[in-house]
């Protein structure tokens, strides 16, 4: 039976571009928004009822529209050198080369705050340079490292996070939280409602425990239900808006979606023989890759980072301190997902939950915090018994992509696994 996707993809997708194209008009009727970074607090925004707009998630939206090509020769024209980390670079480029027939949907107006999270070198320059030509507040945070690295990360941070990641960390983080609820309540007009935070935190965490259960559903599944390509935006359009009702709302629509093509016994390959998981940030200019194995040799991806990393990265138990749980949900944030021995030792354990054979590992070579722990993941995966495929390319250039030879590699690596089977 042919797959079918989930009626509820479109309506993420719909729901999200909708969005971007009404924010223009609520700009010119006096709104604001805020241009931010993935690992940053965006709840002080959506509590304070100003929008977000997350930079990689544009840059994302960029390769998509096959932009990208031409947005980072753009970049080069005007001086940026091609070490930049390309995913938190080019929605920057996009915005300073300010020609709005070649950005998404018009293009984005003009902040009037930028936010990130000082978690690599060229951050701070290129939110500088943003800031300074939109005119609008810049909001740097600091990003100081772990004393220690604790084993288990996943578990310690729901409750025991004080311990995890140090109380220095913590006290920095919040007061510089602190000071960012006191520019957006400038900029706003709005006072902050530390009641309402809470409640509004309540619902990030009911969100989140609602796509694990979802993460759980599909790692147990017999063959698996529902493509990575469309995991991706069932979870991170509602990320970019958690806590929110729609967002809520859409993370159950998922998981009874998901749990209905299970009941049904519906599978993305019915003769299901590689179980994959792709280890990076979404291929974005080429998102069929992730199907390209499927008929032929019954590959299937059923792993991506989303998913899993959205109750793991983000549930944090307030014990009555909403402000305090935030800082503990961003600190490390990037680390985790990215940076040894946090990385690895979590793919680890997401490749024996979901019972990998495969791990296709993204190494972008100019995108260090991306690529800081790739040696190590592929070390420890291989270890556990997980055959590996590393692919150097990047996740937002399409000019440094070689479909041909990566499709070579990862049948390669398939016809390792099963003939090890």
């Amino acid at each position: 039976m042919a797959y079918e996707p989930l009626a509820i993809s479109a309506e993420a997708m719909g729901y999200q571009r909708d969005w971007t194209r009404s924010l223009r008009s609520r700009i010119e009727n006096g709104a604001k928004f805020a241009f931010v970074n993935a690992d940053t607090p965006h709840e002080i925004f959506h509590a304070m009822d100003m929008p977000v707009v997350v930079n990689q998630w544009w840059s994302s939206v960029i390769a998509a529209k096959q932009l990208s090509t031409r947005t980072l020769d753009r970049g080069a024209a005007m001086g940026f050198h091609d070490s930049l980390a390309k995913y938190s670079a080019m929605g920057v480029i996009s915005a300073l080369d300010g020609d709005p027939d070649k950005q998404p949907w018009g293009g984005l107006p003009d902040p009037a705050i930028l936010c990130a999270r000082q978690s690599s070198d060229d951050q701070q320059r290129l939110f500088q340079m943003y800031a300074d030509k939109a005119g609008a507040r810049l909001a740097l945070l600091h990003s100081p490292a772990a004393a220690e690295n604790l084993n288990d990360w996943w578990v310690r941070a729901r409750d025991d996070w004080e311990a995890l990641y140090g109380t220095a960390r913590l006290d920095l983080m919040q007061a510089q939280i602190t000071d960012l609820i006191a520019d957006v309540e400038e900029i706003t007009g709005r006072r902050f409602d530390h009641e309402g935070f809470g409640a509004y935190m309540e619902e990030i965490e009911k969100q989140e425990l609602i796509f694990e259960e979802t993460s759980r559903m599909i790692a147990a599944a017999e063959r698996m239900p529902v493509r990575i390509g469309e995991q991706i935006p069932n979870v991170m359009i509602p990320q970019w808006h958690r806590g929110s009702d729609w967002a809520v709302g859409h993370a159950e629509r998922f998981r009874d979606a998901v749990g209905e093509r299970i009941a049904a016994g519906r599978a993305v390959v019915d003769d299901e023989r590689v179980r994959m998981m792709w280890i990076g940030a979404g291929l974005w200019f080429d998102t069929k890759f992730y199907t390209a194995f499927e008929e032929e040799f019954g590959a299937v991806f059923a792993w991506s980072m989303y998913l899993p990393f959205a109750a793991d990265g983000y549930v944090r138990r307030s014990k009555g301190d909403y402000l305090r749980a935030l800082a503990a949900r961003v600190v490390t944030m990037n680390e985790q997902l990215h940076q040894a021995p946090w990385a690895n030792a979590w793919l680890v354990k997401q490749a024996r939950d979901y019972r990998i054979d495969l791990a296709v590992v993204l190494v972008p070579e100019a995108d260090r915090p991306s690529g800081y722990a790739t040696n190590f993941i592929t070390e420890d995966l291989r270890e556990d018994g997980v055959e590996v495929v590393e692919i150097h390319a990047d996740m937002v250039d399409a000019r440094k992509w070689n479909g041909t030879r990566a499709k070579a590699d990862v049948i390669d690596g398939i016809r390792r696994v099963r003939g090890a089977t």
